[in-house]
């Protein structure tokens, strides 16, 4: 983004075909998989968080996500962004031929441990050698930061650790931190205050914000969020999903939601909200998903809008 379209324009990260469904009960198939992805890019998204290379034995959800690379058409103006938890998905990332790479770890020592099996100094060195690769082959990555508003195992985080996890991932040569409030504990002027402390010191193009709506608060949050100059935001169509490492994370913020807000604010996305919410209606019906979105149930009800 130029220093000019920052001020309108928006960049959603659509996350429903991984962070939306490893938390579903429900597993799609990959031609289901596959097809959620093609109506999504036809709805206006651009960058697209496919799946996740994770042992299935841990994520079901995910199984199969190499195969749903292989069936996605190469398409010059979309971004399919793979999840990377470790070396050995990062050799399968590759294999597939991904070129967008999201790597994580915690804020909290508890839940890196609980998600990773290892304390956050042994993430960074590994993330260091993932990230070395990545650059050396010219891939483009992010880096989820979870937990950083609160923890369900630590309670309060020191926002100052995150900015210093931040600051080592870009120096590492991350593209992107994405600030995950991982169980959707945030408070508006929390987020206000540290959401303007990243931005003024990464760049607007460097951070992300990974809401979940646990209390009703990712909508007001990503409002106050957007008013200290953050503009790039996550989010998974329907409002599905949340993370099975961490007791308490409901489903993330809903696209449509977001749109919706967004659209209110007469900020551009590109993402047509109507069909967004065509596709979470898609989603109850078709794979059987309980849709905790807002913003799809008022769209639903409101036909000739649709």
């Amino acid at each position: 983004m130029s220093k000019e379209s920052t001020e309108s324009a928006v960049r959603v990260f659509e996350v429903g075909p991984r962070d939306g469904l490893q938390n579903e009960s429900e597993i799609l198939p990959v031609e289901q998989r596959v097809q959620l992805i093609e109506r999504l890019i036809a709805a206006g998204s651009k960058d697209i968080e496919v799946g996740s290379f994770v042992h299935p034995r841990w994520v079901p959800q995910m199984a199969a996500s190499d195969e749903v690379f292989q069936q996605l058409k190469p398409r010059d103006d979309v971004n399919y962004w793979a999840l990377v938890p470790n070396m050995r998905g990062l050799d399968r990332a590759l294999d597939v031929g991904a070129t967008h790479l999201a790597f994580f770890i915690s804020a909290s020592e508890t839940h890196n441990y609980k998600n990773l099996n290892r304390g956050i100094s042994e993430s960074l060195d590994e993330l260091r050698e993932m990230l070395t690769i990545a650059r050396d082959k010219g891939l483009t990555s992010r880096a989820y930061v979870s937990m950083v508003f609160g923890c369900p195992y630590e309670g309060d985080i020191d926002f100052g650790r995150v900015m210093d996890i931040s600051a080592t991932l870009i120096d590492m040569g991350t593209d992107m931190i994405s600030l995950g409030d991982t169980i959707g504990i945030g408070k508006p002027l929390q987020v206000r205050r540290d959401c303007k402390r990243a931005v003024d010191t990464f760049g607007v193009d460097h951070v992300a914000l990974h809401l979940h709506d646990t209390r009703g608060m990712g909508v007001t949050n990503a409002m106050v969020a957007y008013e200290a100059g953050m503009r790039c935001f996550d989010s998974s169509v329907g409002g599905i999903g949340g993370c099975p490492f961490a007791p308490g994370a409901a489903g993330n913020l809903g696209t449509e939601d977001l749109l919706y807000l967004m659209d209110s604010l007469d900020a551009d996305t590109g993402i047509d909200v109507a069909q967004i919410s065509k596709i979470a209606a898609w989603l109850e019906q078709e794979a059987h998903i309980t849709i905790p979105s807002r913003c799809t149930n008022y769209l639903q009800s409101q036909r000739n809008d649709i």
